[in-house]
């Protein structure tokens, strides 16, 4: 199989897909102005207060969800957390399409989740959009990255700085980079 091979980009000529974002431009500034202040400023106890403000942006976060005040949702109006989840300190949930986390799942610190990037073969760099999901009862360790499109069964534990390019299938623990199942 060959790998394609980038090309030189022309990023004047890269335009966003209209629409992707799923709101208008201005409801998008609201929030990252709401996140920027209110979300961040917020002390770190006050999990109730963030599960509010996500909620009112249109996510959809289940009861006692815990997320840190640094974390950062670009658009929460594309995220599902379910019941009794934990979002860690300065994770990133970049949420271009769907990100879904079950319930009883831990997104540790320093973690990036990322729900879209760009083709690489295509002088204009098109966004490339695709949903991350990750199964109940997950634990993604620090500095965890996860590729867009990835699905990760329930009961999966991705070990510390590794990265997840490929959907995981069935549970175990995995580490790495990338992300391949211990022995």
């Amino acid at each position: 199989m060959s790998e394609r091979q980038p090309v030189n980009f022309d990023l004047g000529s890269f335009r966003s897909p209209p629409g992707y974002r799923g709101r208008s431009s201005l409801f998008v500034l609201f929030w990252w102005f709401i996140q920027a202040t209110l979300f961040t400023w917020s002390p770190q106890p006050l999990f109730g207060f963030r599960r509010f403000l996500l909620r009112a942006f249109g996510a959809r976060i289940g009861k006692g969800v815990l997320i840190r005040p640094s974390v950062r949702v670009v658009y929460p109006w594309k995220l599902t957390v379910g019941d009794h989840s934990w979002v860690g300190d300065e994770a990133v949930l970049y949420c271009l399409d769907n990100i879904i986390i079950g319930a009883h799942s831990i997104v540790s610190q320093r973690c990036y989740i990322a729900a879209g990037s760009h083709d690489y073969t295509r002088a204009d760099f098109p966004l490339s959009l695709a949903p991350v999901r990750i199964g109940d009862s997950c634990w993604l360790a620090t500095d965890v990255f996860v590729s867009p499109g990835v699905e990760i069964a329930p009961h999966v534990v991705v070990g510390a700085r590794s990265s997840v390019f490929k959907s995981i299938t069935e549970p175990g623990v995995y580490f790495g980079t990338p992300a391949k199942k211990k022995d």
